[in-house]
């Protein structure tokens, strides 16, 4: 007898695993369920996904639906795993409040850096893991050195397929081969999620949705940033025409985000619709949008409806800020870099309609991952080094600081000679005095 578990802490993950179960991409067992983490900083006064409007039509593709939350209480999902002496202990438990009996246990898990999956594997081990990613992350490495205790377990990765023709780096240090789910599976779901959530009160036809991002959690960034990436990409699509705009604000959006931008929208003439939430902290999904409202033109920052709205909806879409967003990101290796390179390399800009294109979009994002995390990912070396020695584009330079090229020894860094000398402190010292200078002479 197996059970699959199935872990999701999102609506739209809950939809993606709904989306890989239709098309076929797991086994039939006696038993499958779906566990829902509530990650919100309240999670008492927050509704969990299965509360959510639209989880009515994925609920049928599990026997059963669990609360992480209540199974680990007092305990808060963010942060919290078993200390390895007390797993055989939880094991027993879960296994008793969960009815699983001797089953086999097969574990889905959404990401293989959150607090949840290390929890979950921690308690099951040995068992099978599978891992899905409903966005972009799954294009570049992980963000730090991940547990071979997990990652040997890991049989495949799960991913929606949003950039044709760019392979996923994730888990490809453990052998670890990508699948694809169908678009048409995901499609289909959307629709039906669509069609069981209220509908959206859009005043009028083909209008320019905002998708709002949530920079204030990035390092580096703040709530000045995100409010300015809004008005950013209000006033680039007024520029390009659209009198017409909806906001579909992030669910940790501040309240008085939208007051500021209905102001802005009505000096620059034009009409602003924001989406009212489905509950406290949950916005529409975006991609249930892109039938409903068929939007004109589709803008955000890095989000991955704007690829979904590209690919599987054929919309125009643009983007704001990328690139100001990476200038700022910590650290280098951080798991968003590679999610934001792909929005500023392969999407038109909103302020000047320009698409960068790189070269080759999957050798880019290799010698990119290599760059990141070059001891996890040491065999993608010769990769990086034939793709950087091959001249890379204006646009692409600042992708790769000369600083770290040299530090890894790679074409684009600096000479030998001069590499030595950029590790002496005494000049290192003194150059970054030099910038400071410089900057406070340009303010």
């Amino acid at each position: 007898m197996t059970t699959q578990i199935f872990c999701a802490s999102t609506l739209h993950g809950a939809a993606t695993l709904a989306a890989a179960l239709d098309a076929g991409c797991f086994r039939p067992v006696r038993r499958r369920i779906l566990l829902v983490s509530n990650t919100a900083a309240e999670p008492e006064v927050s509704p969990s996904l299965d509360e959510l409007p639209g989880f009515d039509a994925l609920r049928d593709r599990f026997d059963e639906v669990r609360s992480w939350n209540a199974a680990i209480a007092p305990f808060h999902p963010s942060g919290w795993s078993p200390r390895p002496g007390d797993a055989p202990m939880w094991e027993r438990h879960l296994r008793r409040l969960w009815d699983l009996s001797d089953d086999d246990v097969e574990l889905t898990v959404e990401s293989v850096g959150a607090s949840q999956t290390t929890a979950v594997t921690g308690i099951f081990l040995g068992t099978p893991v599978h891992v899905y990613e409903d966005g972009l992350a799954g294009y570049g490495p992980a963000g730090s050195k991940l547990d071979p205790l997990l990652g040997t377990r890991v049989r495949r990765l799960l991913h929606l397929g949003l950039v044709p023709g760019v392979k996923p780096l994730l888990l490809t240090e453990f052998g670890v081969a990508a699948e694809v789910i169908p678009d048409g599976a995901y499609r289909a779901v959307l629709r039906k999620v669509g069609a069981a959530s209220p509908a959206p009160r859009v005043p009028y036809r083909a209008p320019a949705l905002l998708l709002g991002e949530h920079l204030a959690g990035l390092p580096g960034t703040g709530p000045e940033a995100e409010a300015e990436l809004c008005l950013r990409m209000l006033r680039g699509a007024v520029e390009r025409g659209h009198r017409s705009l909806v906001l579909v604000p992030h669910p940790m959006a501040p309240a008085e985000a939208p007051g500021q931008l209905r102001a802005e929208a009505e000096r620059l003439g034009a009409e602003l619709t924001v989406l009212e939430p489905w509950a406290p902290g949950a916005a529409p999904l975006a991609e249930t949008l892109f039938e409903q409202v068929r939007p004109a033109l589709v803008v955000g920052c890095f989000s991955a409806a704007l690829f979904a709205a590209r690919q599987l909806y054929g919309l125009d879409v643009a983007s704001a800020g990328p690139r100001e967003v990476l200038e700022r990101l910590t650290p280098f290796e951080h798991a968003d870099r590679v999610p934001l390179v792909l929005a500023h390399t392969l999407l038109a800009d909103l302020e000047t309609g320009l698409t960068r294109a790189p070269r080759d979009p999957d050798r880019l994002v290799t010698a990119l991952g290599f760059v990141m995390q070059p001891r996890v990912q040491a065999g993608l070396r010769p990769a990086a080094t034939g793709y950087l020695a091959d001249g890379i584009t204006p646009a692409e330079q600042g992708l790769f600081p000369r600083r770290r090229l040299t530090t890894l020894g790679l074409p684009g860094g600096l000479p030998g000679r001069l590499a030595a000398l950029s590790r002496n402190p005494v000049l290192r010292r003194a150059a970054g005095r030099a910038r400071r200078l410089g900057r406070t002479v340009r303010r």
